[in-house]
């Protein structure tokens, strides 16, 4: 009987054991990355201060504000909106870093779902973080999920309603892309959505850009997907960018879908909207094992088997699609929108200084315009 209770005991242990290392790793997820702003930087905000019914909450996120001297127009970025799309928000942190803007004015908010990043989808096999080298060694970044952490926001409904009246899967409801306007007293996600509608009113943005990514067989790829209000601004910037050499196409938001950034900022805020997707492996159905090395190389063996076949909506061979690729046209799109804006009304010059060079990125990597870790 002893021998029974001792061996019973050491397996609650080591299950006690294990627990505590697992929960310890589980609550790294909760903690954000370092940024490290420009010197340029006007002020930084949080979302709470647009919307106080976010204060102390795990949707609340930072806002940064860059301002020239000289008068001129708003722009709005937005990455992380899902954050297992790492190029938005990877791009959002490396403008926060590196911007100066000497006429209007640019806000950017890099986690725009900052629950989104406090956990993993599950049965993904994802990894938690990925890390870029800098001149100064690593800089690590999280791998989040799609969706509001569910312990934030639970439980999911059969049928979510949202608040633009487009019924849709339950766990929709704990999709930022899927949320707006937004409800003041709504669920989390609601909430955030309503942030950021106020963000956009409150600082009168002419133009309002959501960073974002799409697996290599989603046919929205490689795209500028905009409004309604922004067709002549989406197809100045297409012949900018096509100019340069950066194939990308248009798609038009169907005024019937909903809940996105690219209708509702448009249809109830009134700015030009705009959301940029571009084509990453590690977030399609057809990778292989998930890595931080596959977020990074976008290489993989199943992707080019599926190339083959033409299953892709994107060129795809073995030199993968790597995210410095897919950083690099997030900023040559907002270089040529912020140009187009320009050219169709004077009025709103943006002028963005040390933008980081799309092409200088894709020769020499993301990393060296990090700042190193302090």
């Amino acid at each position: 009987m002893k021998k029974h209770q001792a061996t019973a005991f050491l397996l609650l242990l080591l299950a006690a054991l294990v627990c505590f290392f697992a929960g310890r790793e589980f609550l790294t997820m909760h903690e954000e990355e370092a940024v490290y702003p420009s010197p340029h930087l006007t002020i930084k905000k949080r979302l709470s201060d647009y919307f106080p019914g976010l204060k102390n909450s795990p949707g609340d996120s930072s806002v940064y504000i860059f301002e020239g001297q000289k008068m001129g127009g708003t722009l709005l970025i937005l990455g992380g909106t899902h954050p297992n799309e790492p190029a938005g928000f990877i791009t959002a942190v490396l403008l926060v870093e590196n911007l100066e803007v000497t006429q209007g004015k640019v806000i950017i908010v890099p986690r725009a779902n900052n629950s989104g990043f406090m956990h993993s989808d599950p049965q993904e096999g994802n990894p938690q973080r990925y890390s870029l080298s800098t001149p100064g060694g690593p800089r690590w970044f999280r791998y989040g999920s799609r969706l509001t952490n569910p312990i934030h926001q639970w439980p999911d409904s059969v049928l979510y309603v949202n608040p633009a009246g487009q019924k849709l899967s339950g766990t929709e409801s704990r999709n930022l892309n899927r949320s707006y306007p937004g409800r003041k007293h709504g669920k989390l996600t609601e909430k955030i959505a309503y942030a950021i509608m106020q963000v956009i009113d409150n600082e009168k943005a002419d133009l309002a850009v959501d960073l974002h990514e799409a697996a290599p067989e989603y046919p929205v790829i490689n795209a500028i997907v905009f409004h309604e209000n922004s067709a002549e601004l989406a197809a100045v910037t297409l012949m900018t960018l096509q100019m340069e050499g950066v194939d990308i196409r248009l798609e038009a938001s169907p005024p019937n879908l909903r809940g996105l950034s690219h209708r509702e900022w448009g249809d109830f805020a009134k700015t030009r909207a705009v959301l940029l997707e571009t084509a990453n492996t590690s977030h399609g159905r057809l990778k292989g094992r998930p890595s931080a090395t596959l977020i990074i190389n976008g290489k993989d063996k199943n992707y080019m088997k599926a190339a083959q076949l033409g299953l892709l909506f994107v060129p795809f061979d073995e030199d993968g699609i790597s995210l410095k690729q897919r950083v690099s046209r997030h900023l040559a799109s907002l270089r040529a929108l912020v140009s187009g804006l320009h050219e169709l009304h004077p009025d709103l010059c943006i002028q963005l200084d040390n933008l980081p060079n799309p092409i200088e990125v894709q020769k020499v990597g993301i990393g060296p315009y990090l700042t190193p870790s302090k």
